[in-house]
């Protein structure tokens, strides 16, 4: 398919192209040509001429959002460093206490949409940890910018728009809009157009307000997750042994089979209680290949999923739940000699490094630019290899300060 593009689009597009390759000074110029562009767009997605007027006067690009398009830690991060530092003990007894604090408000959610506690906080506690860690971007910046710069401009300007109506319709103030590099705001982390579908105000206050209402934001989290097809009969799934000798070339989540079909195969749950029994649907999940867990998931692991399409991501969510549950860690090791670190070893790892003179910030657990670089430089030093990779055998070598086995 050909696609003409208009000769004063073209000129902006080559404008754009060159902003990509200069400082986010140089930017401004075609940003603002980009929105003049994006007004009329805009207008026609609900959004009067004042607020758009009103909210874009100024905008400058942030443009260290384009290079996080395709930097993703659910598609970039080993499973184990990433299921490490998202489900770990800490997680489970901040949520714990949530789910206590807020036990009234969950158990009102789980009766009105027919999702759990647990697996509403279980969102909650992945996507912010449980309300402390929002995102720190204006909206209104990152979209903008996504909006006129990089790949995936259309998706973004309809997030951009949504932002714009969500100001303009919803009272809530530009300067709470607050969030990830993509946009992503609130307790529980909804795209904007996702919070003027599903968004619900369930603490009567006439707003919904995910930011600063607790009540909200669950609620609204179990509302996507009714609306995704979440099923109240149904787990999302089990860890599972597998007999020696499956074929396992069929596996995946799409490829579901009734249970009595695993059953048959001789698949069985990895605590020793039996599968259900029935022709629920379920896939075979192998996120690390057979000789790591494997997991048989539901349509609900499906809805898990919907919420950020990433397999790790829903994997993250639906053991989270279980923990909450007060179930154990998964009983299968994952296939690797050298596994990854919860928050708490890691925010070690970054205190040991401070006190060999690296700067690295103050030790939160968040293994960023400056934390790698210093872990290259004291892995050289102990006579690992520089990967940067945090993980335990990088905090052994860094507790003997001498070089690994």
């Amino acid at each position: 398919m050909t696609i003409h593009i208009p000769r004063r689009t073209g000129a902006l597009l080559a404008s754009v192209a060159l902003a990509l390759l200069a400082p986010a000074s140089h930017a401004a110029e075609p940003l603002a040509a980009c929105l003049a562009q994006l007004r009329g767009p805009a207008l026609k997605a609900g959004v009067s001429g004042a607020t758009f007027d009103a909210h874009t006067a100024g905008l400058a690009p942030d443009m260290a959002v384009i290079g996080l398009l395709d930097a993703q830690p659910e598609f970039k991060t080993p499973i184990w460093d990433y299921m490490a530092g998202l489900v770990d003990d800490e997680r489970v007894a901040d949520g714990r206490a949530g789910m206590a604090r807020w036990q009234a408000e969950l158990d009102r959610a789980a009766s009105r949409y027919g999702v759990d506690p647990a697996t509403v906080a279980a969102v909650w506690g992945v996507e912010s940890n449980y309300g402390r860690t929002l995102g720190g971007r204006p909206l209104l910046t990152s979209l903008s910018t996504l909006s006129c710069f990089g790949r995936r401009q259309a998706y973004f300007r309809g997030e951009f728009y949504a932002t714009l109506r969500i100001i303009q319709d919803e009272h809530l103030a530009s300067d709470r809009l607050l969030g990830s590099w993509a946009g992503a705001f609130g307790q529980t982390q909804f795209m904007p157009s996702t919070y003027l579908r599903l968004a619900v105000d369930f603490d009567g206050d006439g707003r919904r307000d995910l930011v600063d209402s607790v009540p909200d934001a669950l609620a609204s989290t179990a509302n996507f997750l009714k609306r995704a097809g979440w099923n109240s009969a149904l787990d999302w799934g089990y860890e599972v042994r597998l007999p020696a000798g499956l074929d396992t070339a069929g596996a995946g989540r799409r490829n579901k089979r009734p249970m009595s079909y695993w059953v048959k195969q001789g698949v069985a749950r990895a605590d020793g209680r039996p599968l259900p029994a029935g022709d629920v649907p379920a896939g075979l999940l192998l996120p690390a290949g057979k000789a790591g867990p494997a997991f048989l998931v539901t349509r609900n692991f499906d809805a898990l999923y919907s919420y950020n399409a990433a397999e790790s991501y829903a994997l993250a969510i639906a053991h989270l739940s279980d923990r909450l549950r007060g179930a154990g860690p998964l009983v299968q090791a994952w296939p690797t000699d050298d596994p990854g670190l919860s928050r708490a070893q890691r925010r070690e790892l970054q205190r040991l490094l401070i006190a060999r003179g690296y700067d690295v910030g103050e030790p939160d657990g968040m293994i960023g630019a400056r934390t790698r670089t210093a872990l290259q430089a004291a892995q050289r030093e102990l006579g690992q290899r520089p990967d940067g990779r945090a993980g335990l055998k990088a905090l052994r070598a860094l507790q003997a300060g001498k070089a690994a086995d």
